[in-house]
C-alpha cells in the first residue's frame, strides 16, 4: 500500500519539482551576511575588497580628497566602527585620530590590525609631526605608495578575513594570488618605464613620496611642505627656488589634497612645471584603485620629465 504524502501547498510542489529548490545550510564558520569591514583610507578599501570579494562590505573612512593626517572623524564614522568586525589603519601614526575612535566607539569584539607591520619603513624627519608622541617617530607613514609594501598588507588582510571568516579562507587566498600578480606586473611595467628616464629629479609637496621614489627610481632633490599643517618660510623657499634654477629642476609633484598656491609659485619663478597627484584613490579621475592610482602617478611624473 502506497503511503500517503504529507499535504503540500501547490505553489511549494512546483517549487520543488520544476526549480529543484532546496534550502541549503549554511557551511560550518560561514558567514551569513558579508564581514562589515571599516578602513581609515580608500586604498585599504581597494586592497580588502579585491581579496574579500563578496564576502565583505567595506566602509571607508575617507573618501580621497581629505588630508589623512588632519581627518576630523564624522558621528557616521563612529556608527561605522561601532557596528565593524574589522577595522584596518595604515599605522606609523598616520591616522592619530583613529584610537580615540574606536575608544568611543566601545566594541570589544572589534579587530583593529595595523598593515604596515613587517613593512621597510623609511626614518627621516619630515613627518615627526605624525609620531606618537608616547613612542616617538616610527618613521614615515606613507608605505602604500610601493607596490610591494602593498604586497605585505595585502598578505594581513587576507590573514584577518580568513581568521574572521574561515569557510571562505581558500577563496581569499586564491584572490591574494591574483592580486599579486597583478600588483609584480604593473610594477614591473612601471620600474622599465621610469629606467629610461634621463633625468628622475622632482621637488615634492609633501613628503608622501620617499617609498614611490625608492621602488621606482624617481630622486626627490627637494621638499616643500616638510611638515604637514605648515606652510615653509621665505628662506625655505628661497632656497628651493635657487637649487631649482642651479640644477635644471623641471618637474614639481603636488597633491590634489593640498593648496596649489605655492607650487605654482614655484612653477612660475624656476619654469617648472606642476603634476597633480594623488596618495588617495579617487582622489582624481581615474584613480579608483590602488593600480590605477599607481599607475596615474608614475606616468603623471614620467611624462613631465620626458617633456623638453
Amino acid at each position: 500500500m502506497l503511503k500517503r504524502l504529507p499535504c503540500l501547498s501547490i505553489i511549494t510542489i512546483l517549487a520543488i519539482a520544476v526549480l529543484g529548490l532546496v534550502p541549503a545550510a549554511p557551511a560550518a564558520g560561514a558567514t551569513a551576511t558579508p564581514i562589515p569591514v571599516v578602513v581609515t583610507i580608500p586604498v585599504l578599501k581597494d586592497l580588502v575588497e579585491q581579496i574579500g570579494g563578496a564576502h565583505v562590505r567595506v566602509t571607508s573612512l575617507l573618501s580621497g580628497y581629505e588630508n589623512e593626517h588632519t581627518y576630523s572623524p564624522k558621528p557616521s564614522d563612529l556608527i561605522a566602527v561601532r557596528h565593524a568586525a574589522v577595522l584596518f589603519e595604515v599605522g606609523l601614526g598616520l591616522e592619530v585620530w583613529v584610537s580615540s575612535l574606536v575608544k568611543n566607539a566601545g566594541s570589544p569584539s572589534l579587530r583593529v590590525v595595523t598593515t604596515s607591520t613587517g613593512i621597510d619603513v623609511i626614518h627621516d624627519d619630515a613627518d615627526r609631526d605624525h609620531a606618537d608622541p608616547h613612542h616617538g617617530n616610527h618613521g614615515n607613514p606613507h608605505v602604500w605608495m610601493d607596490p610591494d609594501s602593498a604586497v605585505l598588507m595585502v598578505a594581513q588582510i587576507t590573514d584577518t578575513l580568513s581568521a574572521v571568516d574561515p569557510a571562505h579562507a581558500q577563496d581569499f587566498q586564491a584572490r591574494q594570488t591574483v592580486y599579486r600578480r597583478q600588483l609584480e606586473a604593473l610594477r614591473n611595467e612601471l620600474v622599465a618605464r621610469v629606467r629610461a628616464l634621463p633625468d628622475r629629479r622632482v621637488i615634492v609637496h609633501h613628503p608622501a613620496w620617499p617609498y614611490m621614489a625608492r621602488r621606482f627610481g624617481f630622486e626627490i632633490a627637494g621638499v616643500i611642505q616638510t611638515q604637514s599643517g605648515t606652510e615653509p618660510s621665505a628662506r625655505q623657499l628661497h632656497t628651493l627656488v635657487s637649487l631649482m634654477k642651479r640644477e635644471q629642476i623641471k618637474v614639481i609633484a603636488s597633491e590634489v589634497q593640498l593648496s596649489h598656491k605655492i607650487p605654482s609659485m614655484l612653477a612660475k619663478e624656476t619654469g617648472a612645471r606642476v603634476v597633480v597627484l594623488t596618495t588617495l584613490p579617487g582622489g582624481v579621475p581615474n584613480t579608483e584603485t590602488y593600480l590605477d592610482m599607481l599607475r596615474y602617478n608614475v606616468l603623471q611624473l614620467v611624462r613631465a620629465l620626458e617633456t623638453p
